[in-house]
């Protein structure tokens, strides 16, 4: 008799996913219970995600598209398919978008006396005004492209706006022009220092003009031989998927300056047009940049709204979330105490934004200056363009300290801070290692090596942030400080593989990718399935950013059927279909959406008891667990255990910005029960930490999720 074949598990598909993450965004953007101000911050990540999403995967489906061997067997769904429905979802919210704008954020903003004004609001005072504005500060900056039979090809800059003006009806004595003309312009966001102009101020009326609309009015002195000028915005993202080859020979600094060029003129993803653009512009535009239907996407009079992360405050502190200020550590010393004797006596866990990245500056200024310190080890994922942790870094190679730093150079988007930085120290005199062959590096690790009582004494700071400044101000990352052997011999380990590439194992207590992280994450969820089909409680929380690897899904489907419970807490994309019979029936998932975007990773397991917590740098992709350097490290003193639980609790009980799997709010569960909001919360609860120790630390983690649990 033939064994029946067991069904294929249930995903949801990686890009619709992402769509609905982006979103929860929307929502944020859409809630009137969110500051104005912050509402509009929203629209810009929105649209900056948007942008981004084009760039790599809507770009990539469509080179997969255009291959000519089959795909579909390879990505589970015809990527023609797959794009028809993922654009047709985009177009959905980006109508949804635009309603939110017009319909809620405009009239919005007039009540709180701030007027986004076009042309045709200008009154005759304001009028002269902008037209003065643009002859002395704006006109000297634009460069008109005439598209007529002697232009070839127009090149447009990826992601920048540009105007189309198309010019009709001579005025009487200008015969030498022609009839119709069409010219392209960029709108010189930079070079004016950002994309709004704010007008003088009208008793308590604020005013505030796209920098667009202050070209469209000076375009008739721009243009005095056409009595009809009409301009329309046009903006276009380019394929940024670098097709490197990582192969171990070669120089990959001259392989990516090299892609980055191409990324710059790379193939067009998408073409945002204004509907309002006469047909006969748009297709000459199409002429002569060789883009075809299939790139155009209808926008709408602005593009590019991620620029509205620069719309002005108008110093008026209650349209945003009120001030945190960085909190003090509660155990680590102050400015000017030594943070390298705090760290030998005890570990120290540090949480981001709530508390300063300046520990983890000081951290390596501090190592760096230490004569006793002989060698700084760290790799670099993302690094700033201003960074400190580099400064410090070339500051240690320059006072005579062994200094490796592994540079990832293939972190997209910021290959070329990064190549900055690891020329400089290159020429410092530091150990640049880029990456690793058929590898990326994204774990967060730095290690000290200091020579104490004639030995050599190792201090750590693994982290699941990266050593960036500007970011650590928004993303909510764990770190910790330690000199426990335990783990700061494994990160030496770590660090032999970027010497030696020598694979390594038999780590006892880090996880690392690509080695043993699936295997020992496996492992663990084997564990809980054991324990659930002898009875016993069992349970798993995962906080992750992304959840895409089939074979792990497919190990929590069997982990649930079990009977074990799992709870998951998803900020971007995830292929789990929860709470399904036959698959997922013991699975809750929901996903947090506020202030600061919640980065860190965290796996719990309930073994038996004895739970087990580690923070990781890693997602449960493929790429992650696969084709990346990673670390998940375990919490080993039980009252940071405790702590990272208690944080983690908080977010399980948010009922104010948490979204279930379908996207709706997880409101309270009565109307008299306590609002929490885990941000907000947390930065109270680290409060009341930094004051009193002793009586905030004791934190009894919640057991694993009861079955009625969201």
């Amino acid at each position: 008799m033939q064994t029946p074949t067991k069904p294929q598990p249930q995903l949801l598909n990686r890009e619709l996913s992402w769509l609905a993450f982006n979103r929860r965004v929307l929502q944020e953007a859409q809630n009137p219970e969110v500051p104005l101000l912050e509402r509009i911050k929203f629209l810009a990540i929105f649209s900056s995600n948007l942008d981004e999403y084009f760039k790599v995967r809507v770009a990539t489906l469509r080179r997969l598209v255009k291959l000519k061997k089959k795909t579909k067997a390879k990505l589970g769904e015809d990527p023609a398919e797959q794009l028809k429905k993922l654009l047709e979802e985009v177009g959905r919210q980006q109508q949804e978008f635009g309603e939110t704008f017009r319909d809620k954020v405009l009239p919005e903003l007039h009540r709180q006396h701030i007027h986004l004004v076009s042309g045709p609001d200008l009154t005759g005072e304001q009028q002269q005004w902008v037209q003065t504005y643009f002859r002395e500060k704006v006109r000297d900056l634009l460069s008109p492209i005439i598209l007529d039979d002697n232009l070839h090809h127009l090149f447009l800059k990826d992601q920048t706006v540009y105007l189309a003006f198309s010019l009709s009806e001579l005025v009487k004595g200008k015969k030498s022009d022609p009839e119709q003309r069409v010219l392209v312009m960029e709108v010189p966001t930079k070079r004016h220092g950002g994309r709004f102009v704010v007008l003088p101020t009208v008793g308590k009326e604020r005013y505030v003009m796209f920098l667009d609309d202050v070209i469209r009015c000076g375009a008739a002195e721009l243009f005095p031989n056409y009595r009809q000028v009409e301009a329309h915005a046009l903006k276009i993202s380019r394929d940024a998927e670098l097709d490197i080859q990582e192969e171990v020979s070669g120089n990959l600094m001259l392989k990516i300056k090299s892609s980055l060029q191409k990324r710059a003129t790379g193939y067009p993803a998408r073409l945002l047009y204004d509907p309002a653009m006469p047909q006969d512009s748009l297709r000459l535009v199409m002429k002569k940049t060789g883009i075809g239907q299939e790139e155009l996407v209808e926008g709408s009079r602005y593009h590019n709204f991620r620029d509205f992360f620069g719309f002005p405050n108008f110093n008026q502190a209650e349209l945003s979330y009120p001030d945190q200020p960085a909190l003090p550590h509660p155990t680590l010393p102050k400015a000017g105490g030594k943070l390298l004797a705090a760290i030998a006596t005890r570990d120290h866990l540090l949480h981001l934004p709530y508390q300063s990245f300046d520990y983890v500056t000081r951290f390596l200024t501090e190592a760096a200056q230490d004569p006793q310190v002989t060698a700084i080890n760290i790799t670099l994922y993302r690094v700033a363009a201003k960074s400190e942790v580099a400064k410090a870094l070339v500051k240690a190679a320059k006072n005579g300290k062994h200094v490796t730093v592994v540079v990832e150079l293939k972190a997209r988007f910021d290959e070329e801070s990064n190549m900055y930085w690891a020329e400089k120290l290159q020429k410092a005199g530091a150990h640049v290692i880029f990456g690793m062959p058929e590898l990326k590096v994204h774990s967060k690790l730095a290690l000290v090596t200091r020579t104490e009582d004639g030995h050599n004494k190792l201090y750590a700071y693994l982290s699941t942030g990266n050593f960036n400044e500007v970011t650590s101000h928004i993303y909510a990352d764990h770190g910790v400080f330690t000199s426990d052997p335990r783990l700061t011999s494994e990160v030496a380990e770590v660090f032999r593989y970027f010497l030696d590439h020598q694979p390594k194992s038999g780590f006892k207590h880090l996880l690392v990718a690509p080695f043993e992280l699936r295997d020992k994450l496996n492992a663990l969820i084997d564990h809980e399935t054991k324990l659930a089909k002898k009875g016993q409680d069992a349970y798993i929380i995962l906080k992750l950013n992304a959840l895409q690897d089939e074979r792990m899904i497919r190990k929590l489907y069997d982990a649930s059927q079990a009977g074990v419970r799992i709870e998951l807490l998803i900020r971007g994309i995830s292929c789990v279909i929860p709470q399904q019979p036959g698959q997922g029936v013991n699975i809750q998932q929901r996903g947090l959406v506020d202030r600061y975007l919640e980065h860190a990773r965290v796996y719990v397991f309930g073994n038996g008891g004895e739970e087990k917590v580690y923070v990781a740098s890693s997602d449960w992709m493929n790429r992650n667990l696969d084709r990346r350097v990673e670390v998940a490290f375990p919490i080993l003193n039980p009252e940071l255990r405790a702590e990272v639980r208690h944080l983690l609790d908080l977010q399980r009980q948010d009922n104010t910005k948490s979204r279930d799997f379908d996207n709706h709010l997880i409101g309270p569960e009565s109307p008299d029960a306590p609002r929490i909001r885990a941000q907000f919360a947390t930065y109270d609860y680290l409060k009341k930490l930094a004051r009193r120790r002793p009586a905030s630390s004791k934190v009894e983690p919640k057991p694993g999720p009861s079955a009625g649990e969201a």
